[in-house]
């Protein structure tokens, strides 16, 4: 399978993948508004980009079907608030990520839960996570490891589509940058449950037998982290 990210006005970041067996463009949109092409090996990335374009109205319409707008002064993640900002003197639409706060600032024309302030937002979401994941993750990973006699070679937070963590046979560490909208103990599950691949690398009863020891409800665990998705899933402002 060949794969291909191209940015594309009015539509954002579009992954193009090339798969033996495909007859035809097949074009879909991700629970978190991820753009996928799916092509066969001889259509040209360029052909896979014009079809996108005539189909913007449609990817506008489904690209943030499933999840709730983005709204001023959600919460995203542990640390973080979202903003929309809303300036006459703008003609495009520009983000910032600062401290503990994400500002999305658009011309006055556009309302802000137009699928590119939207996209936008969403992009600004990602980076606010990444930070997060990247400041807070790396100390507990290693508190867990010291505490429970646990080596790993490296650590690495990106953003992951279906799974929180992994590890490799090489001890190296991919934790979900998403995870940072779960609760902690869920956290702790992930670290805990790589930490223990490092030493059994297959699901099976040896691997339950290392993770349970540390954690005796790592099953419940399990089941309780299987009603999320790694999605962005900003929490709505409470007032108290």
């Amino acid at each position: 399978m060949s794969v291909k990210h191209v940015e594309i006005p009015n539509i954002g970041t579009v992954t193009l993948y090339k798969r033996k067996g495909n007859r035809s463009l097949r074009l879909s949109v991700g629970l978190g508004g991820e753009v996928r092409v799916s092509l066969p090996y001889w259509v040209p990335y360029k052909a896979a980009e014009e079809f996108v374009k005539t189909k913007a109205g449609w990817i506008a319409n489904n690209k943030y079907k499933h999840v709730e707008p983005i709204q001023h002064g959600q919460h995203i993640g542990k640390q973080h608030r979202i903003y929309f900002d809303a300036d006459n003197s703008k003609s495009t639409i520009s983000t910032r990520v600062h401290k503990t706060e994400v500002y999305i600032i658009h011309p006055l024309h556009i309302d802000p839960t137009d699928a590119r302030v939207q996209d936008r937002a969403h992009k600004a979401s990602i980076r606010a996570l990444k930070q997060e994941a990247e400041r807070l993750l790396p100390e507990r990973l290693e508190w867990f490891a010291e505490h429970y006699g646990y080596t790993y070679k490296d650590l690495t937070v990106k953003q992951l589509k279906s799974r929180w963590g992994s590890c490799s046979s090489h001890q190296e560490i991919t934790l979900n940058l998403y995870l940072m909208q779960l609760p902690w103990h869920l956290i702790d599950y992930v670290i805990m449950h790589e930490l223990a691949h490092t030493k059994v690398m297959r699901h099976g009863p040896p691997f339950w037998a290392e993770l349970e020891q540390h954690l005796p409800d790592a099953r419940k665990l399990r089941q309780e982290i299987n009603t999320y998705q790694p999605i962005l899933m900003p929490k709505p402002l409470t007032v108290a």
